[in-house]
C-alpha cells in the first residue's frame, strides 16, 4: 500500500528524509528543506536588508542548490540582498573549465551576475602548473590556501558586504573531526561558527551548516538542478577524503551522529592559559596571517624560487636553510595580492547586462585588475577554516 506524505498527508509519498526519515512528497520535502535553511538564516542573523551577498559558486551541488534556494528565499521572505555569484578559476584542466560552464548556464537562467577570479592572473601560476611543481602530495595545500584567499579578493572587488559558501553539515563534521586529529585547537571552535570573519574582514556564512549533504543531492536531483559532479582530478588522495569515509560509515549506523560531531565542536572549550596564536597582518600582501607572512606568500615564494616545499611543515626553518628574508621581493605575480582602494569596488560601466547578451561573464576584466602598486591600503580578510 503506498504510504501518504507525512506532512500533507494527501500526496504520495516518493522519497525519505535522510535527516529525519520521514515520508515525504517532492513539493512538501522543497518547501520543508528550504524553509529550514531560511530558520538558520533568520535564527542567526546572516544577512541585513539592503546587502551585497556573494555567493561562491563552483558550478558543484552544493553552491548550485545554495544560489538556487538563496534566490528563492530571498524573493519569498523579501530579505532585501543583492546577490552575486563569485567563481575561483583555479586553472584545473578537465575539471574546472568544465565546471565554470555549469557556473555560466546558471547565472543566465538564475539571472544573477557573475565574477570570474583565477589563479593565473592573482599569483601567475595555475593548479596544473603547480601540481606539475609539486607533485599529488601536497597539492590540496596549494589549492586551499590560494583559493580561500582568491574568493576573498573576488568579494572585495565587487564589494560584497558577505560570502556564503556552500558547506554543509558533512563539511562542518569532517572539519571538526580533522582538527582534533590535528591538535589545532584554534581552529577548532571557529570551523563550527556559522559565521567567521566578523573582525574587520568579509564575513564567510554558511547557511548550510545543519544541512546534509544527501538532502541537497536530493533536492538538486528532484529540481533538476544544472551542476557538475565530477570529482577533482587531484583530490582523490587529500587528507579530507579519510575523515569524509569515518563521517559516512557513523551516518550509516546513526544518521543524527553528523549534527552531533558539529554540536560537540560548538562546546569544545579551549583552556584560558592556553596560547594561541596572535592574528596580524602579512607584510608582503596585507593579508591576515599569525606569522610575518601569510601562507600563500610562503607557498608562492616557494614555487617561485623553485623550492615548493617552503610554506609546507616546518617553514620558519626552511626559511633560515636557504637565508630567505620576508622583504624579499617576488615576480610581478606577487603584486598581484596587493590591491589598492580604487580597486575594492567594481567599476560598474565593465559590467554586461547580467551575461545573458553576449554569453560571456556579467562583470567584465576590462576596467578591473588585480594589479597594482604595492600601497598603504593593504588587504585585511580573514580565512575561513
Amino acid at each position: 500500500m503506498p504510504i501518504n506524505c507525512i506532512r500533507c498527508e494527501k500526496n504520495k509519498a516518493i522519497l525519505k528524509r535522510p535527516k529525519t526519515g520521514d515520508a515525504m512528497c517532492k513539493e512538501c520535502f522543497f518547501f520543508v528543506f528550504e524553509e529550514e535553511i531560511h530558520k538558520t538564516i533568520t535564527d542567526s542573523s546572516i544577512f541585513k536588508s539592503g546587502e551585497k551577498i556573494g555567493i561562491g559558486a563552483s558550478g558543484g551541488k552544493d553552491s548550485t542548490v545554495l544560489a538556487y534556494v538563496l534566490k528563492t528565499l530571498n524573493e519569498r521572505h523579501n530579505y532585501g540582498l543583492e546577490l552575486i555569484l563569485i567563481s575561483v578559476d583555479e586553472g584545473i584542466t578537465g575539471y574546472r573549465d568544465d565546471s565554470l560552464e555549469s557556473v555560466k548556464r546558471n547565472q543566465v537562467e538564475y539571472n544573477l551576475p557573475l565574477k570570474v577570479v583565477t589563479y593565473d592572473e592573482l599569483y601567475g601560476w595555475t593548479m596544473d602548473e603547480i601540481v606539475k611543481k609539486v607533485g599529488r602530495k601536497n597539492n590540496c595545500t596549494f589549492c586551499g590556501v590560494f583559493r580561500r584567499q582568491a574568493l576573498d579578493r573576488g568579494g572585495l572587488l565587487l564589494g560584497v558586504n558577505k560570502i556564503v559558501t556552500g558547506h554543509n553539515a558533512d563539511d562542518l563534521a569532517e572539519t571538526v573531526l580533522m582538527n582534533i586529529l590535528r591538535g589545532d585547537i584554534g581552529r577548532l571552535q571557529r570551523c563550527t561558527s556559522i559565521t567567521t570573519g566578523n573582525e574587520g574582514a568579509i564575513p564567510r556564512c554558511k547557511p548550510f551548516k545543519y544541512t546534509y549533504e544527501k538532502e541537497i543531492v536530493m533536492y538538486a536531483y528532484f529540481k533538476k538542478l544544472d551542476y557538475f559532479s565530477t570529482e577533482c582530478v587531484y583530490s582523490p588522495n587529500a587528507y579530507r577524503g579519510y575523515a569524509r569515509a569515518f563521517i559516512k560509515d557513523l551516518e550509516a549506523i546513526r544518521p543524527r551522529s553528523i549534527i552531533d560531531i558539529i554540536h560537540s565542536g560548538e562546546k569544545l572549550a579551549v583552556k584560558k592559559d592556553a596560547k594561541l596564536p596572535v592574528q596580524g597582518i602579512c607584510e608582503r600582501c596585507g593579508y591576515i596571517s599569525s606569522m610575518n607572512l601569510c601562507k600563500a606568500c610562503n607557498l608562492l615564494e616557494g614555487l617561485n624560487r623553485g623550492l615548493p616545499k617552503l610554506g609546507i611543515g616546518k617553514t620558519q626553518r626552511l626559511r633560515k636553510i636557504y637565508n630567505l628574508s620576508p622583504s624579499y621581493s617576488l615576480n610581478s605575480s606577487m603584486n598581484n595580492l596587493s590591491l589598492t582602494s580604487s580597486q575594492m569596488s567594481l567599476n560598474e560601466e565593465s559590467c554586461c547586462d547580467r551575461g545573458q547578451n553576449n554569453n560571456q561573464s556579467c562583470c567584465s576584466d576590462k576596467n578591473v585588475s588585480c594589479q597594482s602598486k604595492q600601497t598603504s591600503n593593504r588587504l585585511e580578510v580573514i580565512p575561513d577554516f
